[in-house]
């Protein structure tokens, strides 16, 4: 072979080891943008990105992730600092409604007492049921606000599924009476039992039968099974799916759901959450099913 074609060898030879090189350094600073881009959106860090390679352009790109980092923490911190002053707001407001709903309601018992009317009568009645009415939305978000704004871990005890379960049914019987619900059980004869608080399970529970009484077009299926997980199905023929994936938004509230501020669900989501818990909501031909999971 001639010399030259040797020296050509030798030239694309090298080239392309250049190149490789080139392309393997170029693939470890991807790698090392995609993992510091990463870590830095799950935590809660000022540390700017930065990367081992020289090339200019990588380390344009660099710079411009990290522009576009401040001014995601930027936005992240109006966000939180605005919903603590929503939350703060609304534990506020419900606070001071309190004081005066509770003189309206003694006042009312007071002119329950009194002689009048029957067109009295009539209207005192609906200003006694308009004023229970605004008592309990009003513990709603002040009960929403609270929980909302619990920092660290819930206490938690040992607890049995099925008879926190039953208790709370026990708590809505007369409410699923009044509805002509009668539910229909399913669960376990051995004890389920997780390590969650009391408490805040039983909040869980009642919302969701509040929700049931709400929307269910008279049946109740709840289904408890031995991995930890819940299921609380009815005929809602008033919903749809767009209505269903927005259960647990908050103070979303279907427009047949009267009395309701819409935190109910969304409460039942916060609480689950917090004790390591998942909730999710499905409606297929018709029928609603809120499901529970406890691992």
């Amino acid at each position: 072979m001639e010399p030259w074609l040797w020296a050509l060898v030798g030239l694309l030879t090298l080239a392309l080891f250049i190149l490789l090189i080139k392309l393997y350094l170029l693939r470890k600073s991807a790698r090392e943008l995609q993992e510091a881009f990463a870590e830095r959106l799950t935590t809660d860090t000022n540390t700017l990105i930065d990367i081992s390679s020289g090339d200019s352009r990588m380390r344009a790109l660099a710079r411009d992730m990290n522009l576009q980092l401040r001014k995601l923490r930027a936005q992240r911190h109006r966000f939180v600092q605005g919903d603590l002053e929503l939350k703060e707001a609304i534990t506020n407001i419900s606070h001071d409604l309190r004081t005066p709903l509770t003189a309206i309601c003694g006042y009312l018992d007071l002119l329950r007492q009194e002689e009048k009317s029957a067109t009295a009568a009539r209207y005192l009645a609906v200003i006694e049921d308009r004023t229970e009415t605004l008592k309990q939305l009003t513990e709603e978000l002040f009960r929403y606000s609270i929980v909302t704004s619990t920092v660290g871990d819930t206490p938690r005890e040992e607890v049995v599924l099925n008879h926190a379960l039953e208790e709370s049914l026990s708590g809505y019987y007369a409410a699923l009476k009044g509805c002509h619900i009668t539910p229909s059980i399913s669960m376990p004869e051995e004890p389920v039992v997780r390590l969650l608080n009391k408490n805040a399970l039983a909040r869980i529970f009642g919302n969701i039968l509040s929700n049931a009484i709400k929307y269910s077009d008279g049946d109740l299926g709840i289904t408890l099974t031995g991995d930890g997980a819940i299921t609380f199905s009815n005929h809602a023929s008033t919903l749809n799916d767009v209505q269903v994936a927005r259960l647990f938004d908050r103070y979303y509230t279907v427009e047949t759901a009267q009395n309701s501020t819409g935190l109910g669900l969304s409460i039942a989501r916060v609480l689950t959450e917090q004790m390591g818990g998942s909730i999710t909501a499905d409606y297929r031909d018709g029928i609603l099913s809120i499901r529970l999971e406890f691992p």
